[in-house]
């Protein structure tokens, strides 16, 4: 297994300052893979969407989804009000790396493995080395069901690496996307807020 291990952090090495020779023609690729792309919660026909940026390795966003999402999402999203789009943004190698271990498992698993990520941030992130990042990360993935194997094979899959990366510049970009957790409800942007606030725009976009 540590073998294996190394043999993953090599490859992602250059990763990240390759992605911009490789952005377009990896978005092209990212639309066929059901791996790529927003996730979303909420009933599809809800009068009001919101977007969410978010980072794994955010301090910011860990706290929002500890003390906002889950009154959030009993009072909006659960109530049919509410449809939640959840964009992952990759500012370092950890948070793709989470992301690639997300999306390995089947896709109503997804955001149990975002709640993980998000309540055991401290202690993964703060990894002092890649492996062992990559064992930590290992250990919520199986939580969920997933092999070493399976994993390993997410994590060396480059296709699904820049994939996700050029699907992510290409989104944020196009929202001016500089800072996380931002928000976008029905198109306008909204930064970091208290539950208060973001209810307060959400009944606004609701007409209640």
């Amino acid at each position: 297994m540590t073998g294996n291990r190394a043999m993953i952090l090599t490859r992602r090495q250059t990763l990240l300052a390759a992605l911009a020779a490789v952005a377009t023609p990896s978005l092209a690729l990212a639309q066929g893979d059901r791996r790529v792309g927003e996730r979303t919660l909420g009933a599809a026909d809800a009068p009001v969407t919101l977007v969410e940026y978010a980072m794994f390795t955010c301090p910011h966003c860990a706290n929002f989804h500890a003390t906002v999402m889950p009154r959030l999402k009993e009072e909006y999203i659960d109530t049919g009000k509410v449809r939640l789009v959840y964009r992952e943004v990759y500012f370092n190698r950890p948070s793709l790396w989470a992301g690639m271990i997300a999306r390995c498992a089947p896709e109503d698993r997804y955001f149990g493995i975002v709640d993980v990520l998000f309540d055991r941030q401290a202690d993964w992130a703060a990894a002092e080395n890649e492996q062992e990042l990559i064992g930590k990360l290992f250990s919520i993935g199986r939580q969920a069901g997933l092999t070493d194997d399976q994993m390993n094979a997410c994590l060396q899959d480059r296709a699904l690496a820049e994939g996700l990366v050029a699907d992510y510049q290409a989104k944020a970009t196009a929202d001016g996307i500089d800072a996380t957790p931002t928000f976008i409800i029905d198109g306008e942007k909204q930064p970091n807020a208290s539950y208060e606030e973001l209810s307060a725009k959400l009944d606004a976009a609701l007409g209640t």
